[in-house]
């Protein structure tokens, strides 16, 4: 696993190698001036031991400054290129799991939290950032101080160099003992902080419903425990990485205490040069830094470890519905309408029966079909396989005779329009959810649609009209008018083929009709499949088909089903009792 973490790292930093490489090139002038800076102090030293001279003084002094300048300069230029390779992976990784997300099935969305989801792509990525801008600058300073200072310290002591460094595999040891728990906490406070999303997602998204049963005190109670959750998850990690910063940061100053020790005594013996003990002080400092930072590198490690996984299980989640190889092209103006079913079945997963089941019909174009039947019998399913919402088998659906698996995904969706019971609508003015699906319509065609669909006149008595807001998931409108603005966003695209899917419910019986009769008029009918518990509607429809468990059991003109002992006589009688008793 942790290999493919590194092979997921490179994966991110590839396209900005060359970035990165500066950066780190960078770096390695920061550390080589590093190592030459304390050589040049230490030589001052011994010459300034020797004869003590301003202008000596002041030479060095000016060189050092120099260097020290370029040095800082060279420093932030490497920060800021390294830091901003993180957050261009994060701009890559962001796109690309809002891209992915789209590509999937509704399903998927069902399995997994819209909160949990917006925490991997916000927090998650955002500790992928921190690894790969922070992190990696840590880690190569690290690798280069190591790599230049040590050698440099050999060469002038290799006894006080053992010595300064004897602490270091302690530090190791410390490390290693603690990156299990660290990865493991923080693995905790990622998937605490997703319950909570998930928590302010949903409630924000039915606060109408927490008001009508008034729960809001049992919803801060459960956004209590889950943010005491996060808390403690939060305080756990806190006490470990508190633990072992400072153990840290302290072994690392400890070795230079050591030195201080031990280094006294060699230049009291004779051993050591003043200006030579001068450059190792200064190198040791230089490894306290990077050392006692180590921590806070492995903090953004597991960090970064963790979410890494978390983003790649959104990205190893395929579409199960998704174009087939050689898919053909259906353009729209060369569709008829035709649809045809052949032992349509369909069986959702985890479940033991079909919802649909050896479905057959023809759909011939400019025909109206009403879909009637109990709730549960298969009316929905039916529907969202027509545009492969559902993934159905091939040999099964056909549109002007081209098995719709066939079709590209694009081409038949444009072809039939879906409009389902839930209205969902953007919170932004109400001619850009009716232009939705045709961004660039213009007023006149946006105004047809919506006459069409019978809420033109509505629309004109808001006081803002067309520019009317209608709130987070169309809030401020009503049902019926919510209804009727999702059917005039399909009616929009001008689709040759309309499915209904009890999309009218909020709608009185009337209007409803009068917007079947508009659809099955003039030069351009479309061929439309109204399911709907309207029977009233129904009626009214070229032709009507009954469900039950998943089967059509009855197909009929209204004239001829009320007449036939079944199940539409017994919908109808009902029906017309309700009415009697309304």
């Amino acid at each position: 696993m942790a290999q493919s973490r590194l092979q997921y790292l490179q994966g991110y930093l590839r396209p900005h190698r060359q970035q990165l490489m500066l950066g780190v090139g960078a770096l390695l002038l920061v550390n080589i001036l590093s190592v030459w800076i304390p050589l040049i102090i230490g030589d001052a030293v011994e010459r300034l031991k020797i004869a003590f001279s301003q202008g000596t003084i002041l030479r060095y002094v000016v060189l050092i400054l120099a260097l020290a300048t370029v040095m800082w300069a060279i420093r932030m230029a490497s920060r800021v290129m390294l830091f901003g390779v993180g957050r261009k992976v994060e701009f890559d990784l962001k796109q690309r799991i809002f891209e992915h997300l789209l590509s999937l099935e509704s399903a998927y969305f069902a399995e997994n939290t819209i909160g949990d989801l917006i925490n991997r792509a916000t927090s998650d990525v955002d500790n992928i950032r921190r690894l790969l801008g922070f992190a990696v600058l840590s880690l190569a300073n690290t690798l280069f101080a190591y790599t230049f200072t040590v050698p440099a310290m050999l060469r002038i002591s290799v006894r006080l160099t053992l010595v300064a460094l004897v602490i270091y595999p302690v530090m190791m040891f410390l490390v290693g003992s603690f990156s299990n728990r660290l990865r493991q906490q923080q693995l905790d406070v990622q998937q605490s902080l997703s319950d909570l999303s998930t928590l302010i997602q949903e409630d924000m998204s039915g606060i109408g419903l927490i008001k009508i049963y008034a729960q809001e005190s049992n919803e801060q109670q459960a956004f209590a425990q889950r943010n005491h959750a996060l808390l403690d998850a939060n305080l756990a990690l806190a006490r470990t990485r508190n633990t072992l910063f400072p153990l840290l940061g302290g072994l690392a100053s400890l070795s230079l205490a050591i030195i201080l020790a031990v280094g006294a005594r060699s230049i009291a013996a004779g051993t050591l040069a003043v200006g030579d003990f001068v450059t190792l002080l200064l190198y040791v400092n230089n490894l306290v830094f990077p050392t006692a930072l180590l921590g806070f590198t492995i903090t953004a490690y597991q960090r970064g470890e963790v979410s890494v996984d978390r983003i790649e299980a959104i990205f190893t989640a395929q579409p199960k519905v998704a174009n087939v190889s050689g898919a053909i092209t259906l353009p729209i103006d060369h569709v008829a309408g035709r649809l045809q079913a052949k032992g349509l079945t369909y069986q959702y997963p985890g479940t033991s029966t079909p919802a649909i089941e050896n479905i057959a019909f023809t759909l011939e174009p400019g025909e109206t079909v009403a879909l009637v039947g109990p709730i549960g019998s298969g009316k929905s399913t039916l529907a969202k396989a027509l545009p492969r919402i559902l993934e159905i088998s091939a040999g099964q659906l056909y549109i002007d005779g081209h098995d719709v698996t066939q079709v590209t995904l694009e081409d038949l969706r444009r072809a039939i329009a879906f409009v389902p019971q839930d209205s969902f609508l953007f919170s932004t003015k109400i001619k850009n959810n009716l232009r939705y699906g045709m961004p660039l319509a213009e007023m006149p065609e946006i105004e047809g649609a919506a006459k069409l669909a019978q809420i033109q006149g509505e629309i004109l008595n808001f006081p803002s009209q067309y520019e009317t807001l209608v709130g987070e998931r169309g809030i401020t409108l009503s049902g019926g008018q919510r209804q009727r603005t999702a059917l005039g966003r399909a009616l929009l695209i001008d689709a040759p083929i309309l499915v209904l899917d009890d999309a009218l419910s909020s709608v009185d019986n009337q209007t409803a009709t009068q917007i079947l009769d508009n659809l099955s008029q003039g030069t351009q009918r479309k061929t439309v499949i109204f399911i709907t518990h309207q029977m009233s509607a129904a009626a009214n429809c070229d032709r009507i088909m009954v469900m039950e468990k998943g089967k059509i059991v009855q197909t009929g003109t209204h004239d001829s089903l009320v007449t036939r002992p079944g199940l539409y006589q017994k919908l109808w009688n009902q029906h017309k009792l309700k009415e009697v008793l309304q």
